[in-house]
């Protein structure tokens, strides 16, 4: 929320999203201004300031922006007061045509039968809009303009090809000069370029959205699986794998065809039978559920797996690690009876508190409800998501989780966790789905304590969301500097001279017999430099060897943390690296 001062020395909280909406109108009767023959299309609020695609001759400049952005400033100087009105279906399509607007006027032929159709107006500028907006212009105090890009009109690449023009506003001055210095930050801490500096992980175009892992990077891809993997044993899962492609039959007995089928890839195989990549890991749990006769001594069954899934997202919407076509889910699908659900859920939150404690990650709770295009009967879903409620009220308090309308899965209501990181921003990162309708598709059933067959309760859940967009997440948190225990190497060691290398490579058998990723440095460089390198890759520990060190039996530690330790023991080395591993040191 943001507080507005209002006349009287009065003030008001309003939605940031009502803000960044009115501002997006903003730019666009600026570009109007400027660019007189540029076609209007949408302008959304999203989740950090707001974008408007705009049809015109040539790609924005950065002295375009430069101009816009100064336009938007008088624009909201002028303090022009935003008023609505409506206009039936065909007067609508008629003023949209006379200003000569067909991206709004083709938003308006979509619209369904009955629907309001509203605009708001400021002075010589009109746009079709739902709103709310601010009560003026000059409500919005700092803006700028961020970036410019292409954007396919509805994002179908078979469209036109808009310019899109990110920005952000702010209240007050000082919250825009804190949000800017947020993003510089965030540039250093960017996954994708550290991702190349660290050697852990790059892209090529021969695979556009799927990561070509490197040995450090997949390294440290298997210490999280391993971590997760471990979490897990304790708590009752067991780890099953299942096959990449499924007969199209599976995906249309479990609804994905008819939901999901544009995001998947479609092959026919040798046969001539359709055939799709998996895209998520339920049906295949489905299939490990149904392979035996279940009772209701075996539940709660939670099988988790890590198979690779693949997913056709647009090649306009691929981001790194954060949105991809081929990754690991750290998935787990949970059988359960409906006196189970409170429990488990609870367990399930109980995961997410500590895997994302070890991480030093906030995180806070959305139920999400049913969609329009949902799966089953109403009854079914009304009792899902009062369930979730139940379990919510009681884990979180009354009121403490937020309530996304509309946005479940197709076939349940689902919690969303949604994450922080150290630069403030919000990451939407694990879910539990509650599931009636596909033990019911796939007739599953268990006996019951009186012999009878009763359908399972399924829960779908994952906590990371993904692993490769985990260690994404976790690169730019730490500004690739990680933890000594996830680090993929977590200590250097560096002799002075030749005349140190022997015991170099001695100190590098002991460290390797004890589990600890090390490296040896015996290049023929100053030593300060082999320092600065090692810095530079971020690697917990240095261990400069001397000749004091080679008499002494010792070596010399430098953290990349604390800087110079001093001389050490190597059994005590050891130790505090141990100590470190064991026990999840940030």
């Amino acid at each position: 929320m943001f507080q507005i001062k209002l006349g009287g020395g009065k003030t008001a909280e309003v939605e940031e999203s009502m803000y960044w909406h009115t501002t997006s109108h903003i730019l666009a009767q600026a570009v109007k201004r400027i660019f007189p023959e540029a076609k209007l299309a949408i302008g959304p609020a999203i989740e950090n300031g707001f974008y408007y695609d705009f049809d015109v001759e040539k790609p924005f400049s950065e002295g375009d922006l430069a101009k816009l952005e100064d336009e938007m400033k008088k624009i909201i100087k002028e303090d022009e007061p935003l008023e609505r009105f409506e206009l039936p279906r065909d007067e609508a399509i008629k003023l949209m045509k006379e200003k000569e607007e067909p991206y709004k006027v083709e938003l308006i032929e979509d619209l369904p039968e009955g629907e309001v159709i509203s605009f708001y107006k400021q002075r010589d500028f009109t746009d079709l809009c739902r709103g709310p907006h601010l009560p003026s212009t000059g409500y919005v105090k700092a803006v700028k303009l961020l970036t410019s890009s292409g954007a396919y009109w509805r994002g179908d690449e078979h469209n036109k090809m808009l310019q899109r023009i990110y920005g952000i506003s702010f209240p007050k001055a000082s919250q825009l000069e804190e949000y800017l210095n947020m993003l510089e930050e965030a540039k250093k801490r960017d996954h994708r370029k550290l991702g190349k500096e660290l050697d852990l992980f790059f892209f090529d175009e021969t695979a556009p959205g799927m990561a070509y892992w490197m040995p450090k990077g997949f390294k440290m891809m298997n210490i999280l699986i391993d971590f997760w993997r471990k979490e897990h044993e304790k708590r009752g899962y067991m780890e099953f794998s299942g096959p990449q492609l499924n007969s199209s039959e599976l995906w249309k007995t479990s609804g994905h065809w008819d939901h999901y089928k544009e995001d998947m890839f479609v092959l026919t195989d040798s046969d001539g039978k359709e055939q799709a990549l998996k895209p998520m890991n339920c049906p295949n749990a489905i299939k490990i559920f149904a392979s035996k006769l279940r009772s209701y001594k075996d539940l709660p069954l939670r099988f988790n797996d890590i198979d690779v899934i693949h997913r056709n997202e647009k090649s306009g919407q691929l981001n790194g690690l954060f949105r991809v076509r081929m990754f690991r889910q750290d998935d787990a699908h949970n059988f359960i009876t409906e006196e189970q659900i409170g429990e488990e859920i609870k367990d399930i939150i109980e995961i997410a508190k500590h895997l994302y404690g070890v991480f030093g990650l906030d995180f806070k709770i959305t139920l999400s409800t049913r969609p329009e295009d949902y799966m089953g009967e109403l009854e079914v879903w009304n009792k899902a998501e009062s369930d979730l409620k139940a379990v919510l009220d009681e884990i979180c308090g009354v009121g403490e989780y937020d309530i996304n309308e509309g946005d479940g899965a197709f076939y349940g209501p689902k919690i969303d966790i949604q994450m922080k990181d150290c630069l403030g921003r919000k990451w939407q990162m694990g879910t539990v789905q509650l599931d009636f309708q596909l033990p019911q598709r796939f007739h599953l059933h268990y006996i019951d304590s009186n012999g009878d067959k009763k359908v399972p309760v399924l829960v779908h859940r994952a906590i990371f969301g993904s692993f490769d967009r985990f260690i994404g997440i976790i690169t730019e948190h730490f500004a690739g500097a990680f933890p000594t225990w996830i680090a993929p190497v977590q200590v250097k060691v560096m002799a002075i001279s030749d005349n140190q290398l022997e015991y170099a490579k001695d100190v590098v058998k002991k460290l390797q017999a004890k589990g600890i990723r090390v490296e040896l440095d015996d290049r023929q460089e100053k030593i300060g430099y082999k320092i600065r390198e090692a810095q530079l890759q971020k690697i917990p520990y240095m261990l400069i060897l001397g000749e004091k060190e080679v008499e002494s039996q010792k070596v010399g530690v430098r953290s990349r943390k604390d800087g110079d330790i001093g001389a050490m023991e190597i059994d005590e080395f050891i130790a505090k690296i141990e100590d470190e591993v064991e026990n999840y040191v940030r």
